[in-house]
């Protein structure tokens, strides 16, 4: 009988070396308690469930359904309902012995709604304050200090990843339950003017073809990518370069044609199609992660993304700090000598003189530097030395982990 014991030490380590924990789904959670039933539809109907689900280090304010009616009974639109619930979800973890535990009794928690880009200034931070007796008050920090939402109970805690707790009422906030425009009513030009891309708005806008083609994907999802003014503006002689059909291509390039937050493109890289894809004109580009940088490469040059304009499905908006260049409108800078790695000059920032191309013809015969298929992350051979260094790191780790239980089993026996 001792002898099993040795064997199931084997058994229970060789399965912890095995073990992964799945994420959060915060609609299955929420399903075990029929009391917020009302909360949990409508961060489906929001498609806020599927953000939180991607995030970490998470709080969620649930409303129960007495609270949710009279939220409704104010019968917001489904876009308002949106920015309401995100500000009711913290972008950190606060568990109820937390609550209990704030530093000097009062912390200020950024939100969903902040984390959009709509919200000004701080509205989009929540105030939680631990006052005496062990009550604990929320309140949209914009509201003038009142905290008249009260902690009510602990639904659900996966510690240090998401915490849901049941709040006593929504948090009012009169910027979060203000009227939100539909995806077709957004003047997504106007946005872009104010915050950085004037001189890219102005030129779609002189474009009715480019223009329509964004319009026409507001409200089935559309993510923009707009340089910032002072890139556009320098690139501006080469954009008055390409012909009608090459302006238009090269405005539609910088759309895609789905709505991606800015965790999706974190987590999704690869290459992404663009407004104008058309068959054969590929006009692509690969997301990649640097970090908690995202940036965009072609096989001309590669830009970052430096900010959030917006963030409201279907349509989310960023800016970029350089203008990225589609390999079917432009070649390749060539490579000075001497010649640098292959990754610099695959992410040369420079380009040559713009080559225009009609949509109307066929494809003219590719040159080597701008019709090569783009770089694949695959195909680097430092990536695919890593990609061995870590399997074998795996595989040696696992193997020792494996080889000292043996030797306690034989020690112990």
């Amino acid at each position: 009988m001792p002898q099993k014991h040795p064997l199931l030490l084997l058994i229970f380590s060789v399965f912890l070396i095995f073990q992964t924990s799945d994420g959060h789904n915060i609609t299955r959670l929420l399903a075990k308690h029929p009391s917020l039933s009302s909360f949990n539809h409508y961060l489906t109907l929001t498609h806020l469930a599927q953000e939180i689900n991607r995030r970490t280090t998470i709080t969620v304010l649930a409303l129960d359904n007495a609270a949710m009616s009279s939220l409704l009974n104010k019968n917001p639109s489904i876009y308002t309902m949106k920015n309401i619930l995100s500000l009711h979800v913290l972008l950190d973890y606060f568990g109820a012995k937390k609550l209990h535990q704030i530093t000097n009794g009062t912390a200020l928690a950024a939100t969903m709604f902040q984390a959009t880009g709509v919200a000004p200034g701080v509205s989009g931070f929540v105030n939680i304050t631990d006052f005496k007796g062990g009550k604990v008050g929320f309140g949209a920090e914009a509201n003038g200090g009142d905290l008249d939402s009260f902690f009510v109970k602990s639904v659900e805690e996966l510690p240090y990843n998401i915490s849901v707790i049941q709040i006593s009422k929504a948090l009012p906030s009169a910027i979060a339950e203000a009227p939100t425009p539909g995806p077709s009513e957004l003047n997504i030009t106007g946005i872009m003017s104010a915050h950085g891309c004037k001189v890219f708005a102005d030129t779609l806008l002189a474009n009715p073809e480019a223009m329509g083609t964004y319009e026409d994907n507001l409200n089935g999802g559309l993510t923009v990518f707009c340089p910032l003014d002072d890139a556009f503006k320098a690139f501006l002689p080469k954009y008055k370069n390409l012909t009608a059909s090459g302006k238009e291509s090269f405005l539609e390039f910088f759309g895609v044609p789905v709505y991606q937050s800015l965790s999706m493109l974190k987590s999704n890289n690869g290459l992404m199609n663009t407004l104008a894809t058309d068959g054969a004109s590929k006009f692509d580009f690969t997301v990649q992660n640097d970090g908690e940088q995202v940036t965009l490469k072609t096989k001309i040059n590669t830009v970052k993304i430096t900010g959030t304009l917006l963030d409201e499905q279907p349509v989310a908006i960023y800016t970029i700090d350089k203008v990225l260049m589609p390999r079917e409108l432009f070649k390749a800078a060539p490579t000075p000598a001497p010649a640098p790695a292959p990754e610099e000059a695959a992410d040369a920032p420079k380009a040559s003189k713009s080559k225009s191309k009609s949509k109307s013809k066929s494809k003219s015969a590719p040159t080597p530097e701008s019709d090569a298929p783009a770089d694949s992350p695959d195909d680097d051979p430092a990536d695919q030395t890593a990609d061995d260094n870590a399997a074998l790191s795996f595989k040696g780790g696992r193997f020792v982990a494996v080889g000292l239980n043996f030797l306690l089993v034989f020690l112990l026996l």
